[in-house]
């Protein structure tokens, strides 16, 4: 078990498990974005930084079926940071928030040696989708197409530039197609850590296990930060995820069906590493 895990299992509370806890019709989620452990200041702009700070935060609350409404906002501030570079990560963290209608309505600075984000999302969802009740025969699925973040990743550090619109700069976050499809799915959760280990993390909680559909490459299986969706729907509802995957130009791959065994994949933790 990584120290990661050890942590989580040591806080125990029933609200513990989920990309957020819910309580009552609200979804309360907290992500850090940490120069040095997330991103390198070389390798984005200071608006890159603070977008993407927001839009892993909102993917919690998105991969919940639910609506953020507020943001509660940390920041570690370095030294050598100018009135110039505040404002540009003020404006960046005011606009890419309210894309998706959330304000943010606090939080703290401290001075620190590191450029550090941690956010607090606050949100709203009448029916929150969660990694609980898997059941034998489900089918298991991803969003998107895997892979990208962890190979444009491998080259920002070997020192070359990636796209702007890479995943890794600007992740995609599959909200209409959560929204839509909620009432055919069995569970989900984001896909952060990457395929294999979120995919253990869902087996995890229901104790369950899986037989693979379809090969995966294991680069495309170990890349974590792609914020994808990680979904399970009984089979008859097949037809109804495909049609509403179609409606919302969402690219959904079926990769496994949900055994009763104690198969899970081989995963490589990306933190306290």
């Amino acid at each position: 078990m990584n120290r990661e895990d050890y942590l989580i299992k040591k806080l125990s509370s029933s609200y513990i498990g989920d990309d957020g806890a819910v309580i009552d019709d609200k979804v309360y989620s907290m992500d850090a974005f940490f120069e040095g452990v997330h991103f390198k200041r070389e390798w984005m702009s200071l608006k890159q930084i603070a977008r993407k700070a927001m839009l892993v935060n909102i993917s919690d609350a998105i991969a919940m079926n639910a609506k953020p409404q507020y943001a509660l906002i940390t920041l570690s501030l370095p030294s050598t940071i100018s009135i110039s570079e505040i404002d540009e990560i003020v404006e960046a963290l005011h606009l890419t928030a309210k894309e998706y209608d959330c304000e943010i309505i606090g939080g703290d600075t401290i001075a620190g040696e590191r450029l550090d984000f941690s956010i607090t999302i606050v949100s709203e969802s009448k029916s929150p989708l969660t990694r609980k009740g898997l059941k034998v025969g489900d089918i298991l699925a991803y969003t998107g197409h895997i892979g990208e973040s962890k190979r444009d990743l491998k080259r920002l550090f070997v020192g070359e530039k990636v796209a702007d619109g890479s995943k890794f700069m600007e992740p995609i976050l599959r909200q209409e197609f959560v929204h839509k499809a909620q009432p055919y799915l069995r569970a989900g959760m984001d896909i952060s850590d990457g395929l294999y280990c979120d995919t253990n993390k869902l087996l995890d909680q229901n104790n369950l296990g899986y037989k693979l559909l379809t090969i995966i490459d294991d680069d495309d299986g170990l890349s974590g930060e792609e914020y994808e969706m990680l979904v399970a729907f009984d089979p008859s509802n097949m037809s109804k995820v495909l049609e509403i995957s179609k409606q919302t130009k969402t690219p959904l791959t079926l990769f496994a069906e949900v055994k009763d065994n104690g198969e899970r994949f081989e995963c490589i933790g990306h933190h306290f590493s």
